[in-house]
């Protein structure tokens, strides 16, 4: 009987061996991973922190509690008041009121745009670096833990198989290492699953890889776009602010005047 105990013994520790050798290079890959993801998560946050901080409005604001912290807007109402006080019949005062429309108008694009960069490009970001990245590397943590567990659990049958070879009272011993093996049988269930898992979330984040770098271009579109509708702003009204001061604007030839 132990001689047969021993062949199945030796049978079930190669497959154990050949499981944990299986760990051990997942492991190493996944470390591997794992430091990319973390670099990952960490430019992300610099990127979404910097990003942050070149916007005037306040991020998370309503769109109309947005327009009126703006500067522009801020400057927009200081130079209507100031047109209004100094009347219809000054020219500084009939300037500074239709400039200052102006810039309300300007302000309104670039509350419209701060709106759309944090809706396209920061929120996705914060997204990356603070949940999506961190979920994956807490799965990574969870799998050590798991694996610390089946190492445990298969130790405590090595243990027990050898005491049955060793010892008298074989048939209690080997209804206890039957208890450990279905323990090792479990871990390794455990392991596997979150390995998958694991394996699965890693795959899909770099499948996803373009996306993520498609925020920047995102960036940059947003940027040309709010900038163009500026420029519109800024060109339609320079021909009432000339022929308010009595000088011909070409509109063919915006840099001619006479």
């Amino acid at each position: 009987k132990k001689s047969k105990f021993n062949g199945a013994h030796d049978c079930l520790r190669h497959d154990m061996n050949l499981f944990a050798e299986d760990l051990f290079s997942h492991a190493m890959s996944c470390a591997q991973i794992e430091r990319r993801m973390e670099l990952v998560r960490v430019v992300s946050h610099n990127t979404h922190k910097k990003m942050v901080s070149c916007l005037q409005g306040h991020i998370g604001a309503d769109a109309e509690k947005r327009h009126k912290k703006l500067p522009l807007t801020a400057l927009s109402q200081a130079m209507i008041e100031g047109g209004n006080q100094l009347g219809e019949d000054s020219l500084i005062g009939k300037m500074m009121e239709v400039c200052g429309e102006a810039e309300n108008r300007l302000a309104s694009e670039l509350m419209q745009h701060e709106l759309q960069i944090e809706k396209d490009v920061l929120d996705p970001l914060s997204q990356l670096a603070e949940v999506e990245i961190p979920n994956i590397l807490k799965q990574r943590k969870q799998l050590a833990k798991l694996v610390l567990d089946y190492d445990s659990a298969r130790a405590r049958w090595l243990q027990a198989t050898k005491s049955i070879i060793s010892g008298t009272n074989t048939q209690a011993l080997t209804a206890k290492a039957d208890l450990l093996k279905e323990e090792v049988d479990e871990a390794m269930n455990k392991v596997e699953l979150c390995k998958d898992q694991l394996a699965a979330d890693m795959y899909s984040f770099f499948s996803k890889e373009g996306d993520y770098a498609h925020y920047f271009v995102t960036l940059l579109e947003a940027q040309a776009d709010y900038h163009r509708k500026s420029l519109t702003v800024l060109e339609s009204v320079l021909p009432t602010i000339q022929a308010q001061q009595g000088i011909r604007y070409d509109t063919h030839s915006p840099d001619t005047f006479s």
